[in-house]
């Protein structure tokens, strides 16, 4: 008895079990209600004001092509001069203007277009994944026809022909400013040449202090300069001369050195010495694997292997790090023997047209993947 009374009540509140997905009753969906009744515009209205609208938009590009030509204008000139924060204030704020003023002819004058000109009829574009068939295909055409016939682009000539001018200008002052930006003399010939010359010592960097050889223990890594770098002011290019001329010193065990015999004499006692720009896009190579004896570039992880003339053994890179031929003078002071035989940092197409003629490079298909 006490048994079958305990099961009654649980077959009373028995809880049904429905399927997830039955859970909405599609009867109970909302009807689409559709789209709200079009409201035609002023200018869809009154020819009168259309016109204005369209000459609204005609000035608003003639402004941004005013703008484009007042930046290029007032860069030139309004100079800065070296040490006057004045001058500095002056070109940003007259060459900050001109550019707003460019791009905010175009935007508002597109904007304005779009509100008051275009066809205002409200659409509704059923998303597809799927590639159209040829029917959908030709429909879209018409459609582009179309909606290049509701904007009067083609139609509406001054608002087009305003438009391109603006467009085609805003450009000019990024292309007079990065311009402006190379150095004054050839780009190529600015970066084909570094300071170290025969006899330039090699010096900690920053401190400008002279590295004997026997400083250098294996394992270690010295971040190196040349010693005339010290005496160059910021005035003079100082940053550009460092950036060119930095340099990576390491020293691995002599039993690990696998150097080719035509560069055996650039090596010291197995102290070498590798341009610190990475050759894939000039970042500085500032990671030493003292285990490996790997230089890692921080930014695409090109790995460079130190013990084989710094070959890429991994990344992006496509050329080894130029090397540094160095030896000692008479006080042990590690020394270059000269320039770098090869410009250093990224390819550029005039580089082969750079390279020393006394270059020794590491093998004929080297250097074709060096070029």
């Amino acid at each position: 008895m006490s048994g079958e009374g305990q099961s009654a009540p649980a077959e009373q509140h028995e809880v049904a079990v429905y399927d997830r997905g039955a859970a909405v009753v599609q009867a109970d969906a909302f009807e689409n209600p559709g789209l709200p009744p079009h409201r035609p515009r002023q200018t869809d209205l009154h020819p009168a004001k259309e016109r204005r609208a369209e000459r609204q938009v005609v000035w608003w590009f003639l402004l941004s092509m005013v703008g484009s030509v007042l930046a290029i204008i007032a860069y030139v000139a309004v100079p800065i001069e070296s040490g006057d924060m004045g001058t500095v204030r002056f070109n940003n704020l007259f060459l900050g203007l001109g550019i707003a003023l460019a791009l905010l002819g175009v935007g508002f004058g597109g904007m304005h277009w779009a509100r008051q000109l275009m066809s205002s009829h409200e659409v509704v574009e059923e998303r597809h994944l799927s590639r159209g068939s040829e029917k959908t295909r030709a429909r879209a055409v018409e459609i582009f026809q179309l909606g290049d016939e509701e904007s009067g682009f083609s139609r509406r000539s001054l608002i087009r022909n305003t438009l391109i001018g603006a467009i085609a200008l805003v450009p000019l002052p990024a292309v007079v400013l990065f311009r402006d930006l190379a150095p004054a003399q050839d780009a190529v010939e600015a970066i084909s040449n570094t300071m170290w010359k025969a006899g330039s010592r090699l010096a900690l960097d920053p401190t400008g202090t002279p590295i004997r050889a026997s400083d250098v223990t294996i394992g270690s890594a010295f971040h190196v300069i040349p010693e005339e770098l010290t005496s160059v002011t910021h005035a003079e290019g100082y940053l550009d001369q460092k950036a060119l001329a930095s340099v990576l010193l390491v020293r691995v065990p002599l039993d690990r050195l696998n150097e080719q015999p035509a560069r055996a004499g650039w090596s010291y006692d197995g102290i070498v010495a590798y341009s610190k720009i990475c050759t894939h896009v000039g970042c500085p190579v500032a990671l030493y694997e003292q285990q490996t004896h790997h230089l890692l570039c921080p930014c695409h992880q090109s790995t460079f292997d130190v013990t084989n003339h710094a070959k890429v053994i991994f990344g992006p890179a496509k050329r080894p790090l130029p090397q540094l031929p160095i030896t000692v003078d008479d006080e042990g002071f590690l020394i270059a023997q000269s320039d770098f035989t090869e410009p250093i940092g990224p390819s550029f197409f005039e580089r082969l047209g750079r390279v020393d003629p006394e270059h020794v490079p590491l093998s004929a298909a080297e250097l074709e993947t060096r070029a």
